[in-house]
């Protein structure tokens, strides 16, 4: 996975600009008919044709910047190290590899190295929320009918 630059919360005139630019963005975006609408670039009076879905992406990272959040952008696709999947998940790498070994996510190995598809480990991380929260509900479900809560 190629990094492009550090990790760094936008500044607070980028925050300003990418909030301006996304309100502009996204009223354009509603009045388009087309899926690769021409976008010009003022400085150079360059014509570029652009994917639709690339065009409200940019808006998705407009708004975000303009909150002041983190931007970053992984290809679905990208095989992740063991290390790198173990950083996303909050865990520790061995504890990575012994989720890997029981089989709960899918890995490939290259070599004696394994390598783990993004789209898997997200999908890995929204099932634990998703127990995780149902542990919560199931807890306080619990609580109620032994009557913790009662005054």
């Amino acid at each position: 996975m190629k990094v492009l630059e550090p990790i760094r919360k936008p500044s607070k005139r980028d925050q300003k600009i990418a909030s301006e630019s996304y309100d502009a963005l996204a009223t354009v975006i509603e009045q388009l008919h087309s899926d690769q609408p021409e976008i010009e670039i003022e400085e150079t009076s360059e014509k570029i044709k652009i994917p639709l879905s690339a065009l409200k992406l940019l808006g998705e990272i407009l708004k975000a910047m303009g909150q002041g959040k983190l931007i970053s952008i992984v290809p679905i696709a990208a095989e992740v190290t063991t290390q790198a999947a173990a950083e996303m998940l909050g865990c520790s790498r061995p504890y990575l590899v012994k989720l890997l070994e029981e089989g709960k996510i899918p890995f490939t190995k290259v070599g004696k190295h394994r390598r783990i598809q993004f789209d898997d480990i997200v999908r890995y991380r929204m099932q634990m929320k998703e127990q995780q929260k149902q542990k919560i509900i199931d807890i306080m479900n619990l609580d109620e009918e032994t009557g913790l809560y009662d005054s």
